[in-house]
């Protein structure tokens, strides 16, 4: 998907409200992959990706863009906290496991893709398996029909779902059990793959419903038509041309400039992080990744330390800084009412299960916004992650009293809905400004 900055704003926008430097960021990152892949060879291997260091508070939607950014393009993304590097040792995480981790879901990304390419065969070869597991059951009880015409009204009710309750015995490869390594002893390691490669799955008769039987025997046939080589193959290409890296509380392991204490561990962590930064080569289950084109997002409130608390190789890694800005009730109104997967369209469509039918008012909204602002000034800022917690508060009666036992019931949520449910709240507001 090869969209213009001004699409991928625009793109992000219909999810996360507001932080436009740090969508203009991202967008000209983003592109500029395009951009790079365009190129001669020769010169695109000159050309780094400009990592990121996003500074804001929790809750304005750092991890939000960039996690949208990613499912934007199918992109391999994940996120990883930089504080469990530190504490005591690394407890059987290395810095190195990110990357693993990266891998892991790109292999899962392509597969997907690959299996979603061959499904229809797959589907076509399973249900003529539980046509021929069933047909003997089926004839017994028929025993006057003729064979092709009860298997053809198999197959029709296997396809409508009619049978998925049906218990039937199928031979199925035995799922084998995870085996892990202790902590501490080095790179992460799954012993069920080392030892399933040397010992074949074993297959044995199950009891199952239609319905389990027709999902297991569909992974199985798809893994047939998949070429894992290839998968694996084209895995660690797009994580090394389009993977990106979301590294949170990075400000965390931000240290003063101290020889001692706790400092040295979290200088230690932003060295051990800075080799993959700056291009190294990571061995896999799957085979050996370079690093050097992955996107690194870094991000952290950096309420305590500065960015220039960071060693200066690490800062000179990540070129790009934005600063997200704390949200204001204008922003939370926009927050409830905007975005495709807004809050307020969240509770509706939960709700309506049970026969409720919210009918959110535009001063309700206005009323629960201002709500939000105080609470993130007068007590800890939690950005949007305040409006999980006043939604919840607000409709909890509605929530527990509903059951879905009786008629749809319209309930109009409006300010003095809001007041009455905040009342303690607000008047805490009130008295502030009397306290010095």
């Amino acid at each position: 998907m090869n969209l213009s900055p001004k699409e991928i704003v625009r793109e992000l926008d219909k999810y996360i409200i507001g932080q436009a430097e740090a969508k203009k960021a991202v967008a000209i990152a983003l592109r500029n992959r395009y951009r790079r892949s365009q190129l001669s060879k020769e010169l695109r291997d000159e050309i780094t990706p400009k990592n990121i260091i996003m500074q804001g508070p929790t809750g304005v939607g750092k991890t939000e863009i960039a996690r949208r950014l990613a499912k934007l393009v199918k992109a391999p993304f994940i996120k990883v906290e930089a504080t469990k590097f530190t504490e005591v040792g690394y407890v059987g995480r290395d810095c190195e496991s990110m990357i693993r981790d990266l891998v892991e879901y790109s292999v899962r990304l392509v597969k997907e893709e690959k299996m979603n390419d061959v499904k229809s065969k797959a589907k076509v070869n399973v249900e003529n398996k539980l046509v021929e597991v069933i047909y003997p059951v089926k004839k017994e009880q028929n025993p006057d029909v003729d064979a092709a015409e009860l298997k053809a009204k198999i197959l029709e009710d296997l396809q409508s779902g009619k049978l998925d309750n049906d218990i039937i015995e199928v031979m199925i490869n035995e799922q084998p059990k995870a085996i892990g390594v202790m902590p501490g002893m080095g790179p992460d390691m799954d012993l069920s793959n080392v030892l399933g490669s040397i010992f074949p799955a074993q297959r044995k008769k199950k009891k199952l419903s239609v319905g389990k039987a027709y999902e297991f025997m569909l992974q199985e046939e798809c893994d047939k038509l998949i070429d894992t080589e290839s998968v694996n193959a084209e895995a660690i290409r797009r994580a090394e041309q389009d993977g990106i890296i979301f590294i949170d509380e990075i400000d965390k392991i931000a240290g003063k400039g101290a020889s001692k204490g706790p400092d040295v561990s979290r200088e230690g962590v932003q060295r051990d992080i800075l080799p993959l930064v700056e291009g190294s080569t990571v061995t896999t289950k799957y085979g050996t990744i370079k690093t050097d084109y992955i996107l690194f997002i870094a991000a952290g409130a950096f309420h305590i330390s500065k960015i220039e608390d960071l060693i200066p190789e690490f800062q000179g890694r990540f070129p790009i800084r934005v600063e997200l800005n704390n949200l204001d009730a204008d922003d939370f109104f926009n927050i409830l009412t905007q975005p495709k997967n807004a809050l307020t369209l969240q509770y509706s469509e939960l709700l309506k299960v049970d026969k409720i039918l919210l009918n959110f008012k535009d001063d309700a909204l206005r009323a629960i916004a201002n709500i939000a602002e105080q609470e993130n000034i007068t007590s800890e800022n939690l950005g949007a992650r305040r409006l999980h917690n006043i939604m919840e508060k607000l409709l909890e009666d509605i929530s527990f009293n509903a059951n879905g036992e009786h008629q749809e019931v319209e309930v109009v949520i409006d300010k003095a809905y809001v007041d009455k449910a905040f009342e303690e709240t607000t008047r805490k507001y009130d008295l502030t400004k009397y306290i010095i």
